[in-house]
């Protein structure tokens, strides 16, 4: 996933003044096929995301500064990579068991294919709109420099052909190529279960460990894709990294691991892990920490400087893979067996309105491909349009809300358009 303000030109975690979650979208229809339920943790979760996502893309978005991101190492990008592996097992994981390796592949190459041209599309919306505001308009600032696409516009041969190859990734489209290698690497996973889990498990982690190498030893610089020709720029999400969380939530919904134990105990680890972590995992938190005792910033200060790695983005730090597993383990606690604390019941005003808040919620995770790239393009929009306001409490609040029911109504179509409605029902 992915938040700025606006992104800056090099690879690595920027800090407060970009940011960045985001999001995959996941390889699931919009509507549930026959013989396939599905599990409403996953659509919930997904879409509580998609909103914070929404949040974190407006340029200079007031409400930035209290997302999830904010408080701790992990953010929606989490959430949207891991639910995504649990689709993808629900999604592709009977295909190949029922259909066989090559056709399970198939399809999944097909996801790919989809999911370039989603990219392909998006930059191209983004990149027009953003030239159309320079050319037409007579504004203070310059729209296609606030995405670092003057390289793109001043010499677009080169660029053209690494923005189909991938190597050419500005910081702002890079999501979705990323969950492209991650799903090209699911035909390699599936192969070796044939071996055992095992081989699964160690494949994952030693892909993830080439990309941190510091893990073990072997300095600070791991496997990584080039973003751009005249830099050494790296794409911001190193799939080689985040494939691990994406796996985890893979191995969780096809059986692979067990699900965890109900316990208060662990419940109470995982959230004092998140509360005491927080001052060390945002630079939010630290600076209040700071502010209200010198002392005790001075005593966090070395800590955080010292765990930049383990706590970065790019890579898929360590800190953030436990840092998230906290917080999906307290996320499994509150929705229940089944997701059942999920499902509305009883006929009081208050359970309707909880009833259509929790459906409105889920329609956006199930269309999130579609919400994605949508949002993507309308958070730019919507700065544009703050641009041209002094960003007081109030226009900020509009602004996030209509953003808000843009999206809600871009699901609703996607369903609709999915369900077909012109065909003739047998």
């Amino acid at each position: 996933m992915a938040e700025i303000s606006p992104f800056p030109a090099q690879n690595k975690d920027p800090g407060p003044a970009a940011n960045r979650t985001v999001s995959p979208a996941p390889p699931t229809s919009g509507t549930a096929s026959a013989g396939r339920i599905r599990d409403p943790r996953l659509d919930f979760y997904r879409g509580i995301a998609m909103f914070i996502i929404l949040v974190a893309h407006i340029p200079g978005n007031r409400w930035t500064g209290w997302i999830p991101a904010r408080f701790g190492f992990s953010d929606a990008t989490e959430i949207f990579v891991f639910c995504s592996g649990m689709a993808s097992a629900i999604a592709f994981g009977g295909s190949f068991a029922k259909q066989g390796w090559g056709l399970g592949t198939a399809r999944v190459l097909f996801r790919c294919w989809q999911v370039f041209w989603a990219h392909i599309g998006l930059f191209f919306f983004v990149a027009m709109s953003m030239a159309a505001l320079d050319t037409y308009g007579a504004f203070d600032k310059t729209y296609i420099n606030t995405l670092n696409l003057q390289h793109f516009f001043n010499n677009p041969a080169p660029q053209l052909v690494g923005l189909f190859t991938l190597t050419y990734v500005p910081n702002y489209f890079d999501i979705l190529p990323m969950y492209l290698v991650v799903l090209a690497l699911m035909p390699l996973m599936m192969g070796l279960e044939r071996v055992g889990l095992w081989s699964v498990a160690l494949a994952s982690v030693l892909i993830w460990l080439a990309a941190n190498p510091y893990l073990i030893g072997f300095g600070p610089d791991g496997a990584s894709l080039p973003a751009e020709p005249w830099s050494a720029r790296e794409w911001f999400f190193n799939p080689f990294g985040w494939q691990l969380l994406f796996f985890t939530g893979f191995a969780f919904m096809k059986g692979w691991l067990p699900k965890p134990p109900v316990s208060a105990l662990l419940g109470l680890a995982a959230a004092a892990f998140l509360v005491l972590s927080a001052p060390f995992g945002s630079w939010k938190v630290f600076l209040w920490v700071d502010a209200a005792n010198g002392d005790l910033g001075d005593l966090i200060r070395p800590w955080w400087k010292t765990t930049a790695q383990w706590r970065e983005k790019t890579d898929f730090g360590l800190l953030r893979y436990a840092h998230f597993l906290s917080l999906a383990y307290l996320g499994w606690l509150v929705a229940g067996q089944g997701g059942k604390r999920l499902m509305a019941s009883g006929h009081s005003l208050g359970a309707r309105i909880w009833a259509r808040l929790l459906m409105i919620i889920t329609k956006v995770g199930q269309q999130s491909l579609a919400v994605f790239v949508f949002s993507m393009a309308l958070a730019r929009l919507i700065g544009f349009a703050l641009d041209q306001t002094e960003r007081g409490i109030l226009i900020t609040a509009l602004a996030n809300l209509v953003g808000f029911g843009l999206i809600i109504t871009c699901a609703y179509a996607a369903g609709w358009f999915k369900s077909q409605p012109w065909r003739a029902k047998r």
